[in-house]
């Protein structure tokens, strides 16, 4: 075994890789049925995605809300605590 035979085989590998990957490539994209297709669902789960994002950002404006009102009830809750113990600032 040569010094070039590692390297022979590993350009052929890479070779093969290739040729199967542009292979599968000009199966999608010669067919504009099923790039249209591929292009739809892509589309959909944008569409999907998106509403998701929304109603994630909806609930943490909602949870945010609530921590907030917990802080000032908490807050106020101290207060009348520090004010029973006669420590008022």
């Amino acid at each position: 075994m040569t010094d070039l035979d590692p390297a022979a085989l590993r350009l052929d590998s890479a070779l093969r890789r290739l040729e199967a990957a542009l292979e599968a490539h000009l199966l999608r994209t010669g067919n504009p049925a099923a790039l249209r297709a591929e292009i739809a669902a892509l589309v959909s789960d944008r569409a999907n995605l998106a509403e998701a994002l929304d109603q994630s950002l909806a609930r943490e404006q909602e949870l945010q809300a609530l921590a907030d009102a917990a802080s000032l009830a908490l807050g106020s809750a101290i207060e009348e605590v520090r004010a029973a113990l006669g420590k008022e600032d």
